[in-house]
């Protein structure tokens, strides 16, 4: 084998693809689309629906309406001397959402609540309704039954939860694993979206050269495996480029969002007036750090899992005539690929289940799967390392197999293999 001949096959796919005007425009509009997805996403979670939302209260004790006007002032006023008929002909004219009728019945829980509205608001309203009048209701019959202020304040505390995290060492440091998590599903979303993408790529490349009977040309001068290997490596380089881009970007962005998630944290997350609200200096705010071996690791999946599909989309191209053809070879490929991505998700909720353990040593769910769970918790060593040599040797063995198939594909022309005929070609 003749690594000078592969290195030349390299550079050509790699430099050809990276000059490219479809790659260059992709490369450059995804960051672009990722800072208009987040400036939508933060314009969306921020922005205020609830003044929109008129709800008339008619008050019949006197002592519910002042609880919820101090609980949310811009989503109820107080209606009491309106007549219900006139209620019900401004929301017909769309004047307010919507009223409700409160008496001592429902403080005395003989009756529930009735919210009367055109259907204006949605779900999402009624639920705020139903959670504004399940508080202010306990409140007042807390208060009327007389109980002690230091109880009242036992009802009224807001308790919350203060994670850290126990190394090996023995130190408690902060707990960043809802952070961590949201960080390893999107590297398990971004080697699931490359396997497809590169890999479809790969067997496009392939059976554009058979088309055009440049292949013939090229294996005169290079072994079939030689080309096989030049264009893996070539692809592969061109998506570590293009990922490194993106991953700059990805920081960029983090760290220049950083203030504005910290306005974010103390707005929405915080009681309003809290004092750990007002305590929360969002200049101070910083993106909780990513491990350094999480990176590495990354790496060391997206490359192994890369080469693990694209083996078997090159033989995939080299095998079928056409890039309608490969429908039909495409299908036993996606399904372990779909498999490690559904097993992504159970193992975000529980990295450490039968199921996500098991998923993340299958060679083929693996670099999908076992990320997540290094992202989310300790993976003992011998995991990674076991997950790690049986993808390497199932590599070899695809490899093998595609090298063998694409052999014979490649100069394969009229009509696609069936798989009858590959098995044929493998035997050879």
């Amino acid at each position: 084998m003749n690594f000078h001949q592969i290195l030349l096959v390299l550079k050509r796919e790699y430099m050809t693809r990276l000059r490219s005007k479809g790659f260059i425009i992709a490369t450059i509009l995804i960051p672009l689309g990722m800072i208009g997805f987040v400036g939508a996403a933060i314009g969306i979670a921020i922005w205020d629906t609830d003044s929109e939302h008129a709800i008339a209260i008619v008050d019949r004790t006197d002592s519910l309406y002042p609880r919820l006007e101090k609980l949310a002032g811009n989503r109820y006023s107080d209606f009491s001397s309106t007549p219900e008929d006139s209620l019900q002909t401004m929301v017909l004219r769309e004047q307010i959402d919507g009223y409700m009728l409160l008496t001592e019945a429902h403080i005395d829980l003989q009756d529930d609540p009735e919210y009367v509205s055109s259907g204006a608001g949605g779900i999402s309203l009624q639920s705020r309704i139903r959670s504004d009048l399940q508080q202010v209701i306990r409140d007042e019959r807390i208060a009327r039954a007389n109980v002690p202020e230091d109880v009242q304040q036992i009802f009224e505390a807001d308790i919350r939860l203060s994670t850290s995290k126990l190394t090996p060492q023995g130190d408690a440091t902060e707990d960043d694993t809802g952070f961590l998590t949201i960080v390893g599903m999107a590297m398990g979303v971004i080697i699931f979206g490359s396997v497809l993408g590169y890999g479809g790529m790969l067997t496009r490349s392939v059976i554009e050269e058979k088309t055009n009977r440049i292949i013939e040309v090229i294996t005169s001068s290079v072994k079939p495996i030689e080309l096989l290997l030049g264009k893996m490596g070539g692809v592969g380089a061109l998506a570590l480029s293009q990922l490194a881009f993106w991953l700059a970007c990805f920081f960029g962005l983090a760290a220049a969002l950083g203030p504005l998630a910290g306005i974010l944290t103390s707005t929405e997350t915080m009681p309003p007036g809290s004092e750990a609200a007002q305590g929360v200096d969002p200049a101070q705010f910083t993106i909780p750090d990513i491990p350094p071996s999480l990176i590495i690791y990354f790496v060391l999946f997206f490359i192994l899992g890369y080469l693990l599909y694209s083996s078997l989309f090159a033989a995939i191209g080299a095998a079928a005539d056409s890039e309608t053809d490969t429908q039909q070879f495409m299908f036993p490929i996606m399904i372990p690929v779909f498999i490690g991505y559904f097993i992504m998700f159970r193992a975000m909720e529980n990295p450490d289940s039968t199921l996500a353990v098991a998923g993340s040593l299958v060679p083929f769910c693996t670099p999908i799967v076992m990320i997540t769970r290094i992202a989310i918790t300790d993976v003992p060593f011998w995991q990674i390392s076991l997950s790690l040599l049986l993808m390497a040797a199932t590599f070899a063995l695809t490899m093998w197999l595609s090298a063998k198939i694409y052999r014979v594909g490649i100069l394969s022309y009229g009509s696609s293999a069936s798989f009858k005929e590959l098995m044929k070609w493998v035997r050879e």
